[in-house]
């Protein structure tokens, strides 16, 4: 792996210009700190910025075209290329890092919708798409291929993500493309990946590639997000990564960065914090823009009892955590519907960033989600 300094702060550098917000790495002191998940934490955010690459490009042709690039689950959800090719080369990646051996993956993506005899167009693009990403996976401090990794070694890295999680273990837990919906209409989305060691959220990634950098980019109450990050793109800072470790009390963001700028970027983060605004008068509340697997009239009423007032600040996906953790939001209530279960990759890295930045995520019984009883989060207390 070449010699990149790790993308994750330590402690300001003194002799760095400073913004009120920002810290500077001081990279010997970090060589020097023991960090039982300093090497997962360097490579996942690696990981996540190169995927969010991936995911941009894929987007900016999706919505320019209507052909192979989109097929439907059996749940009717849309999967695209950009969710397989994400799955791919994460798998492969991690697996090279960390030796096939030892990586678990528990993620939401497998092979049947690819391997259809009428999904011959998609796997191709998975297969180029793939390619392509890992092509620059160098650029990233990442390892690339060798050799280009043919269909059934793409299928093969997409079909190895089949943990089941459990009370035991350590397996990593990806979304390779959380809020899809969002993502085929060039609005809101996320690359979420979080290591879970014996039923525990260590650590979390959050990619977030439409939601802008500076929260003076956000205008809660005539836009959606999606539509302040399309028109503010150049002013507010397009994308940005999230990340948090256990017990670190710190939680960072930074700007999205590409691969070609690796080398030369500052290696910056901003330390973000939960809002302090406790009066639920002033509080915004993050609603999601799909309504399918919740109970929206339940939460709008709850909402009203409890006294917020203003108007809410509508996400696609896991975004929402990032809405919370970094204080552009400060609260968010989802009531499932009934018979529907929640999935772990759906919730992992969000809330160790949320509760590394200084705030709670429970179920409504006030109990912690328990990431222990395999790819759902069994007995939730749904109210």
């Amino acid at each position: 792996m070449p010699s990149i300094p790790p993308l994750f702060p330590s402690i300001p550098d003194s002799g760095s210009p400073k913004e009120p917000s920002f810290q500077f790495v001081n990279f010997e002191f970090l060589a020097m700190v023991e960090d039982k998940y300093a090497k997962e934490l360097d490579v996942a955010v690696r990981i996540v910025h190169m995927a969010c690459a991936l995911c941009g490009g894929v987007q900016e042709r999706l919505l320019s075209m209507s052909s192979d690039q989109v097929k439907s689950k059996d749940d009717d959800s849309p999967v695209t290329v950009a969710d397989l090719s994400v799955q791919a080369i994460i798998s492969w990646l991690l697996s090279e890092t960390f030796g096939s051996q030892n990586v678990s993956i528990v993620a939401e993506e497998d092979v049947e919708t690819i391997s259809r005899a009428d999904s011959a167009g998609l796997l191709e693009a998975v297969v180029n798409t793939v390619k392509e990403s890992l092509e620059s996976a160098s650029k990233y401090g990442l390892k690339s291929p060798e050799t280009t990794l043919g269909s059934l070694q793409v299928l093969e890295a997409i079909s190895r993500c089949s943990s089941a999680g459990g009370p035991s273990g350590r397996p990593w837990v990806l979304d390779p493309v959380d809020g899809t919906l969002g993502f085929v209409r060039g609005d809101q989305y996320a690359v979420a990946l979080a290591l879970i060691e014996d039923g525990k959220v260590v650590l979390g990634v959050l990619g977030c590639p439409k939601y802008p950098v500076k929260t003076e980019g956000l205008n809660y109450h005539r836009q959606t997000a999606a539509q302040v990050s399309s028109t503010k793109a150049d002013a507010w800072g397009k994308g940005c990564v999230l990340y948090a470790r256990r017990s670190s009390g710190e939680a960072w963001l930074q700007p999205l960065i590409s691969g070609d700028k690796m080398l030369e970027w500052p290696n910056c983060a901003r330390l973000i914090r939960v809002s302090s605004i406790d009066d639920p008068a002033l509080a915004t509340r993050c609603e999601p823009v799909e309504r399918a697997n919740s109970n929206h009239s339940f939460t709008v009423g709850l909402a009203h009892s409890v006294g917020l007032r203003k108007q809410p600040m509508h996400v696609h996906s896991m975004v929402k955590y990032a809405a919370i953790a970094r204080g552009d939001a400060e609260i968010f209530m989802k009531f499932a519907k009934s018979g529907y279960k929640e999935k772990i990759w759906d919730h992992a890295p969000g809330v160790v960033i949320v509760e590394e930045a200084g705030g709670v995520v429970t179920d409504a019984g006030g109990r912690p989600l328990d990431f222990s009883k395999g790819i759902y989060l069994e007995c939730l207390d749904h109210r």
